[in-house]
């Protein structure tokens, strides 16, 4: 069977955040068995589908043949098998090659050792059948092989795409923050621009720049293979090319091209208030050959007037500080921004690309989607708005037609009693105590089975798992009543109500259902501390309030002491006991998010980082190998853990007995283990409280507002027995 009519695997690599977008272009090429990944895109299809890739995708970086993929267990496994793949029945003696060797591992700790390698067992090879041998040309070869190492898997691929397919050739010149190709295109696919285009709508980039996003709008609305300028490919001089198959492709493309450029009669303008930029921009779309169909001005922002067309798009990537001027500079040009599309733009929509979500508020408008994505390593988003009302005109229509109010169900009115009851009955303690974070209502109505916490002024609500016996419509209804009898209770005194649901999934799925478009977080008291809380992204929010009374205890515990503070999560632990005058911690834990986190939580205590310092590991490894001792430990493992970071599965029913001896081998003499977890049915070993002196304060440890949950935590003191008991 020939590659012309074999359905062949392939992969198609892209920017973090277009994933989705890929893999509905390559479903539209004919693509099948389309599989994300982080990044890239697998699929199958014939060599065609392939050809159509490079020529049609708007996203892809690069489309990928694997040829072999092989275990990495020695540094000779590279050579060994790569020297067996049949490179002759791809590339020639007189080719030139270049080798991108991706990812390191402890065999192959540098990528350029790893391409060397690989390049020896190419070279060796075809040597051997013809005689010669490739040379090597980094910038510009005939054949491109790429290699990537990932947790010891090797997969070899011949690149039939060669330069990134993000450079069309038409740009020669650009701006001092150019977008690339293919981010453009993802802002305008993000944007609906295909859409508005089909139906009649103009486009305008009031910052065009070097006019990338102008240029990628027409070609996409002309129909115009984004490739089609590019004059080689890495198949060119590849022995399996089949040119009268690409040559079928390319014909097709540029009869599309030709029908597309004859119907075109969209009004696509762009605009910008440096004169010197727009001399590169008319120069890329000349090169395009869209000089007939994109108009290009020079016109500062404050002199836009109304609109060219009833109905459009208006498009653009205002700079925002990262790399073009200071924050507070650009905060104008937001706000000539916000009230060009408030005054001229009303019938339009707008999506506005940054990477400064508080300058974009000084559009004072709200989007009404959202998307995530990268520019290079920066975190943007594309906002989309439909409505050019300003904020306050939104709220102040809002409040001049009330929505009609609804009168409570018997049981949402039952539930709104309660939350009101127990409102009363914590009012004095949470002043007593200067408490602004609790929890207000635990499943008292068994029925209604959810968690409803207070972060100041933001309400949290979490369901819980319904148990088998219920069923799925049932707990949904439930749900709804408790979403009902919320609502009312918040009334104008919070700000936001957030609801995390728990529902039944199968496989691996689990009951969560995460914040992927936006991500909120805000800032709340526990005492002297500053914490941040998340409540939009997770099921937990980074401050656990069960364990307040724990943290207040170890801050009392640790003062002019040392700290170890195992599993930390966001270090709150570690927080409290700084600030209470702990001599210096060591807060260890294997997720790079949640160190992070706690990283911003010291930064917001004004922490030391020589005094306090944090560790990415696995602490059961790490309590295995590390010699140091401590004055008090804070132990607070998870339940059950078998993270793909962790070289052994946690169980800490299981495994505590060896948890609490290896953490008691780095206490000091004198010391404190504070032992905690949230199993609700642990009973601590036999053997390690005749072992050691174990202690059980978790009465003590349940504030006002947990006392109905008597089993929401479980909390030891642990001291080493004296030698002369």
């Amino acid at each position: 069977m020939s590659l012309t009519t074999e359905n062949l695997d392939w992969l198609a690599t892209c920017p973090k955040g277009m994933e989705q977008l890929l893999s509905d272009e390559l479903l539209a090429l004919g693509a099948t068995e389309v599989k994300q990944t982080v990044a890239a895109v697998h699929f199958q299809g014939e060599l065609k589908i392939a050809y159509k890739a490079c020529l049609w995708s708007r996203i892809a970086n690069r489309v990928l043949m694997p040829l072999a993929s092989f275990r990495l267990d020695t540094v000779e496994d590279l050579y060994e098998n790569a020297v067996e793949i049949p490179w002759e029945d791809h590339l020639l003696a007189q080719n030139s090659i270049a080798i991108d060797f991706i990812g390191t591992s402890k065999l192959i700790d540098n990528s350029m050792y790893g391409a060397q390698l690989l390049k020896d067992a190419i070279v060796d090879r075809i040597r051997r059948i013809e005689g010669g041998r490739p040379s090597v040309d980094a910038k510009s070869p005939d054949i491109r092989i790429q290699a990537r190492l990932h947790k010891g898997q090797v997969t070899v691929s011949l690149d039939i795409s060669g330069e990134s397919l993000h450079r069309r050739g038409y740009r020669t010149g650009q701006g001092s923050a150019p977008l690339k190709e293919n981010l453009a295109c993802a802002i305008l696919l993000r944007s609906g621009w295909p859409a508005i285009a089909k139906q009649g709508g103009a486009l305008i980039d009031p910052m065009c720049g070097s006019g990338t996003i102008l240029i990628e709008a027409a070609l996409m609305a002309a129909d115009i293979a984004p490739a089609l300028n590019r004059e080689t490919f890495g198949f060119t001089h590849w022995l399996k090319h089949d040119e009268p198959l690409w040559e079928t492709v390319l014909a097709d493309a540029e009869q599309r091209k030709t029908q597309g450029l004859e119907n075109f009669d969209l009004d696509i303008r762009g605009y910008d208030g440096n004169s010197r930029v727009l001399d590169v921009t008319v120069a890329n779309i000349e090169n395009a050959g869209l000089d007939e169909h994109i108009r290009i001005a020079h016109k500062p922002l404050d002199q836009f007037g109304k609109a060219t067309a009833e109905t459009g798009l208006l498009v653009t990537n205002p700079p925002y500080g990262a790399r073009m001027g200071e924050v507070e500079q650009l905060i104008p040009l937001y706000e000539k921004l916000g009230v060009v599309l408030q005054k001229n733009f009303t019938e339009w929509r707008a999506a506005i690309y940054t990477g400064n979500l508080d300058l974009a508020r000084e559009l004072d408008l709200s989007p009404s989607k959202q998307y995530s994505l990268f520019n290079g390593s920066i975190a943007c988003k594309v906002l989309v708005f439909d409505n050019m009302q300003s904020k306050s005109e939104q709220i102040a229509e809002r409040l001049s037609k009330p929505a009609p109010v609804q009168p409570l169900s018997e049981e949402a009115k039952m539930l709104f009693n309660r939350l009101q009851k127990n409102q009363r009955r914590l009012k004095g303690w949470l002043k007593k105590s200067a408490i602004s974070c609790y929890r207000l209502y635990d499943a008292d109505i068994p029925e209604y089975s959810a968690a409803i916490d207070i972060y100041e002024k933001f309400i949290y609500v979490q369901e819980y798992a319904a148990p088998s016996t219920i069923e799925e419509r049932v707990a949904k209804q439930r749900f709804e009543t408790i979403k009902r009898a919320v609502k009312e209770f918040s009334g104008n005194e919070y700000k936001k109500v957030y609801y995390k649901e728990r529902r039944r999934q199968k496989g691996d799925s689990q009951y969560q259902r995460l914040n992927e478009e936006t991500s909120e977080s805000i800032v709340v008291n526990e005492g002297r501390a500053r914490f941040e809380v998340n409540l939009s992204d997770y099921l937990d929010t980074g401050l656990f309030l069960d364990h307040r009374p724990v943290r207040a205890l170890l801050a009392e515990m640790t003062a002019g002491k040392t700290l170890l503070n195992l599993f930390c999560y966001t270090a709150s632990a570690t927080v409290q006991a700084a600030l209470a005058g702990a001599k210096s911690s060591l807060s260890v834990d294997m997720s790079n998010t949640y160190l992070d986190w706690a990283q911003r939580n010291f930064e917001l205590n004004s922490l030391s980082s020589s005094k306090h310092q944090l560790l990415r590991a696995d602490c059961l490894k790490w309590l295995e190998e590390d010699s140091q001792t401590f004055d008090v430990i804070f132990l607070d493992p998870p339940t059950f853990s078998n993270s793909k970071k962790m070289e052994s599965v946690l169980d800490v029913q299981r495994d505590h007995p060896e948890l609490i001896r290896q953490a008691m081998a780095k206490l000091n003499p004198e010391g404190t283990l504070v032992f905690s977890n949230n199993f609700r049915k642990f009973k601590l070993d036999e053997l390690t409280s005749r072992q050691f002196n174990c202690e059980n304060i978790t009465q003590q440890t349940l504030d006002t507002d947990f006392e109905r949950n008597p089993r929401i935590h479980n909390v030891w003191l642990i001291t080493k027995r004296s030698s002369f008991g």
